[in-house]
């Protein structure tokens, strides 16, 4: 929500007007210096939308005011040009009105361009939250990462590395918005307050590693022939692509990373298909050299890469990981339910390369039960598992 100072105002002041923690209004206007406000300079306020709303017979300022819960000052600040003492029967203002719901609608066939699109109603509602391309799918989708907290633990998740178990990603951007909701509101999660959080963490996200397979997944070969009539070839001769797990290229990327890939390549496919095959060699693919790049640059002090199925977490590889790894995991299980398991007896995976190359705590974290693709039907009762773990990532 946009408003407009005035002279006189300060950002602490739009804090206590808005009952707004300082500290998101000023991350929320990176541009801006706090210090030196220009009259009628536009400021964004986050966790605002407004209404518009027509004066009838008998409308007071003080009324409108009132009956919405909000202070006089509220109103005026986003409708700039308002005289309070002269509204006209029929004139339209502006109303600020605080949300409460969630713009994340997860139950759905979460396509690539779903996500995109919900990504940009949390960056307008919430300008606090950052986002940037960190690469792009070979077939040129972007490949977003979600930035939110001012801290200096730096915790990363990622979803969707395997095509088929795409509901992880709106399962970690529902968690995103629930996280924005109440740091915007001044509410807890789980009884957590979640301001500490922000300023103590900061929280990268990678909602979606493998778009072009999960649009494959979803939506079925594209209608480029060659592509489609080679798609088809490796799998199988199938047009149904749901058990499919690999990028377009036909290549597996949680068997992509450079953590002993070759005992991984030595027993998988040899050739592209639905899944396991680990390329020519390690981090050929756009997708999986964007996590990497991005990894080096973030300095990670813990991932969480985000699967399904079995309700099982992964924490070690090759007993390189930190003792620190075997608390956590065991904090992850009694808030979720779910199994700790050391190894999967698997190489060249995110973590693997995570905990081989800095020795910090990697977790894959294997999300519900069933067959993949996992029905939209397990969507709630995978994320009341799941949050305990999301949290407990950040605040421990």
């Amino acid at each position: 929500m946009d408003i407009f100072v005035r002279p006189g105002d300060s950002l602490w002041h739009f804090s206590e007007v808005f009952k707004m923690p300082l500290q998101l209004i000023i991350d929320s206007n990176r541009n801006i210096n706090p210090q030196f406000l220009r009259v009628g300079q536009r400021i964004r306020i986050p966790g605002f939308v407004t209404n518009n709303y027509q004066i009838k017979q008998g409308d007071t300022f003080w009324q409108i005011a009132q009956s919405r819960n909000l202070p006089l000052v509220a109103i005026l600040l986003v409708n700039p040009t308002l005289n309070p003492n002269h509204l006209q029967i029929g004139q339209t203002i502006r109303i600020p009105q605080r949300i409460t719901w969630r713009l994340i609608d997860g139950k759905q066939n979460y396509t690539s361009t779903i996500m995109m699109n919900e990504i940009k109603k949390l960056l307008v509602a919430y300008p606090f939250l950052q986002s940037s391309a960190v690469g792009h799918s070979v077939l040129k989708h972007e490949i977003p990462e979600l930035l939110i907290g001012n801290g200096t633990k730096r915790v990363h998740y990622n979803g969707s590395f395997h095509a088929n178990e795409w509901i992880t990603t709106p399962i970690i951007l529902t968690f995103l918005n629930d996280y924005l909701l109440a740091l915007t509101n001044q509410s807890t999660i789980r009884g957590l307050s979640t301001f500490p959080l922000y300023q103590q963490t900061t929280l990268s996200i990678v909602p979606m590693v493998n778009p072009d397979g999960v649009d494959l997944v979803i939506q079925g070969p594209p209608n480029d022939e060659a592509l489609r009539e080679q798609l088809i070839s490796w799998n199988n001769g199938s047009t149904n692509f749901s058990n499919w797990k690999a990028n377009i290229h036909g290549v597996d990327l949680n068997d992509q990373f450079p953590a002993k890939w070759e005992l991984e390549n030595a027993r998988n496919p040899k050739t592209p298909g639905p899944r396991d095959y680990g390329g020519e060699r390690p981090l050929s693919e756009p997708e999986t050299i964007a996590m990497a790049d991005l990894t080096k640059k973030r300095d990670f002090a813990r991932v969480l890469a985000f699967h399904t199925q079995g309700r099982v977490i992964y924490w070690g590889f090759e007993n390189l990981e930190p003792p620190e790894s075997e608390i956590l995991v065991n904090e992850f299980s009694r808030v979720s339910g779910y199994e700790p398991i050391n190894s999967a007896g698997s190489y060249a995976g995110y973590k693997d390369w995570f905990i081989q190359d800095w020795r910090r705590p990697g977790f894959t974290v294997e999300l519900g039960s069933g067959t993949n693709p996992l029905p939209i039907s397990q969507f709630d009762e995978i994320y009341e598992e799941v949050l305990g773990i999301f949290l407990a990532a950040l605040y421990m």
